[in-house]
């Protein structure tokens, strides 16, 4: 192709007598922007937070918090007694409702024990806008949906919960301590005699010695005892003082006395997840 312009070149022709036409043996690509396409909705990730509300079985309304006073001995009519727990309600007020499209699921957060003093600017400008008095304790309920949202402000009282309804208690259990197995987790112990010296209430052997050369991992041993968070399911509801502001339920529940409780409907009767009722 060179050759033929140099030569068009030398005889003094112009370019635009003869027309020159290049040809090139290459692939056609069509462009993209005449391909018909379709837009495609966007799957949603199995452990995102919005399947993960989904699959979780979530009640249709909040709990309340609440102090443990004590137990009692609670007497039937038909002269039959078991032992029974106090737990007081002190102005358990909504401090905030927050809802998927602020915070990507639906819950209730409630304050209880009015506070004076040592309030972080945080909390205490979130009770402004709320409008309530600071709170010595404050939890978070989470919901099935916005149905079950409480109006800002509002104080729940003891008849939240009716007589003889279930519900399930969670508090932090008391602390023990370091203990050891026998009271942790109820080892039998080792004899008290035939050789057996200063070692009665020890665990005895952990594990193989070459294979497999180590304590395996979840062996059950000496260590600290209690302090952990705890759920006594399916207590009665025995009585209700809205006035009083208590609550009696059926039975004991965790933590020592003067600690704060959460008290919501049964979750293994009242609970449904949105996957399910879809």
């Amino acid at each position: 192709m060179n050759n033929s312009i140099w030569s068009l070149a030398r005889k003094g022709l112009s370019f635009s007598s003869k027309p020159l036409i290049f040809s090139r043996n290459a692939a056609q690509l069509t462009s993209i922007h005449a391909v018909t396409s379709m837009r495609t909705q966007e799957s949603t990730v199995n452990h995102s937070l919005e399947i993960a509300n989904m699959r979780k079985r979530l009640l249709a309304r909040p709990g309340l918090l609440g102090v443990k006073r004590g137990m009692i001995t609670w007497y039937t009519d038909d002269g039959k007694q078991f032992g029974a727990t106090v737990i007081e309600i002190d102005n358990c007020e909504v401090i905030e409702n927050k809802t998927v499209d602020t915070h990507g699921y639906t819950s209730v957060l409630l304050g209880q024990c009015d506070k004076l003093k040592n309030i972080t600017d945080k909390n205490l400008r979130k009770f402004q806008e709320a409008g309530v008095s600071p709170k010595k304790h404050i939890g978070e309920f989470r919901i099935r949906d916005e149905s079950g949202l409480i109006p800002v402000g509002t104080e729940l009282t003891a008849d939240y919960f009716a007589v003889g309804q279930l519900v399930d208690v969670k508090a932090i259990t008391k602390g023990k301590g370091f203990a050891g197995v026998m009271k942790r987790h109820g080892f039998k112990g080792l004899k008290a005699s035939h050789g057996v010296s200063k070692a009665h209430r020890s665990a005895g052997s952990m594990g193989a010695t070459q294979t497999p050369g180590r304590v395996l991992p979840g062996k059950k041993m000496a260590g600290r005892m209690g302090g952990k968070s705890c759920t006594v399911f399916n207590n009665e509801v025995l009585h209700a003082d809205a006035e009083a502001g208590f609550i009696v339920l059926k039975g004991q529940i965790p933590g020592p006395n003067r600690s704060f409780v959460r008290i919501s409907d049964a979750q293994k009767l009242y609970s449904k997840s949105l996957m399910c009722m879809k």
